[in-house]
């Protein structure tokens, strides 16, 4: 029979391969670093901007609307990006290439704090679309514009001073520049729908230029602009609810696509709406009265009403009036003659079919 001091070597660590190391988490809870909480919240600073979000962040920003999902965008911007290219050449007169960076969807507010100081902000509004976009012009972009419309040297680097507003000149050019590339948008969605853009104001505080709600989702489209060794960006913001009302046309796949529309299936739809039974209303007069005397009427009371059996009766379909006629009778069967044609609010329901 073994002792008790065996049965205890027997049983310790080396008994069970666990060796003489203890474990250092073992009954404490494991701390998190700096990175690892990054990684879990989706703020991780050393991705790029074009890179997914994950974490809780990606969770967030599931709400946001695709650009993806309005197909047609992206050829928009590709033609802007072409018609950039030539007006801003003619512009400048100078060799420019615009390029498209990307086109992302971003909250409004998100947008607003991560806009680089300085900068001017272009408010333009959309007239048949009733409601506002946002350009803004970096600074590297609006020293080079002014560098270049006032006759600097080719092959030298645009002069930046920091720490002062901008000058009443460099406003001036930067609206001219601003102006062109609206116009170049109006082109752009010509083919779309017509969408003219009219500047407002210019910027240089984002709070200022708050034209939706923080929460609101929003296009950012990034232009690259490079003039040999100069150039910078411009950001061209569009919220959802500006386009809400041209949605259907940016869902198309290609230009002019019609959604599935069957000219024979639209011919069997109106061969049968013209033989649908409808419930037709003669009316003789109507009268208002209190409510409480409504609410008093008891059976066998009379309600006199301003007619007479000459008088002539309205016919109506629901709330729509279609003509106007005289009561009788025929075959004992009560009947209304029509001695007025079709009413214009009838002729213009039928249309609309």
């Amino acid at each position: 029979m073994a002792d008790d001091s065996d049965m205890t070597e027997e049983n310790g660590p080396d008994a069970w391969g666990g060796g003489g190391e203890p474990d250092p988490f073992a009954g404490a809870e494991r701390i998190l670093n700096q990175d690892e909480i990054d990684s879990l919240l989706g703020f991780d600073l050393s991705d790029d901007e074009s890179s997914e979000r994950t974490g809780i962040r990606a969770i967030i920003n599931s709400a946001l609307v695709s650009y993806e999902r309005l197909p047609m965008l992206e050829i928009v911007f590709d033609r802007l990006v072409r018609l950039m290219t030539t007006s801003l050449r003619n512009f400048t007169s100078d060799n420019v290439e615009v390029s498209l960076d990307n086109i992302s969807s971003i909250r409004f507010g998100d947008y607003l704090n991560s806009i680089p100081l300085p900068a001017i902000l272009a408010v333009f509004k959309a007239e048949e679309l009733e409601n506002y976009g946002l350009l803004t012009v970096d600074s590297n972009l609006i020293y080079s514009i002014v560098d270049v419309l006032l006759g600097g040297r080719r092959g030298t680097a645009a002069m930046r001073i920091e720490g002062r507003p901008y000058t009443t000149i460099e406003r001036v050019l930067v609206q001219r520049m601003v102006e062109v590339v609206l116009a170049d948008a109006r082109a752009a969605f010509e083919p779309l729908t017509p969408v003219s853009f009219v500047l407002d104001r210019l910027e240089t505080n984002p709070r200022f230029a708050a034209i939706a709600r923080p929460a609101n989702a929003a296009i950012l489209v990034k232009l690259r602009i490079d003039m040999e060794d100069r150039g910078g960006r411009i950001e061209l913001l569009l919220p959802y609810a500006t386009l809400e009302p041209i949605r259907k046309m940016l869902l198309q796949q290609f230009m002019g696509e019609k959604f599935g529309r069957d000219n024979i299936w639209e011919g069997h739809l109106a061969t049968e709406l013209w033989t649908t039974q409808m419930e037709v209303r003669c009316v003789l007069d109507e009268l208002q009265i209190p409510l409480q005397q409504l609410l008093n009427l008891q059976v066998g009371d009379t309600i006199t009403l301003n007619a007479t059996p000459e008088s002539p009766v309205e016919l109506r379909a629901g709330t729509i009036p279609l003509t106007r006629g005289h009561m009788g009778r025929r075959n004992h069967n009560i009947a209304v003659r029509v001695e007025a044609p079709l009413s214009p609010q009838a002729r213009k329901a039928v249309q609309r079919i």
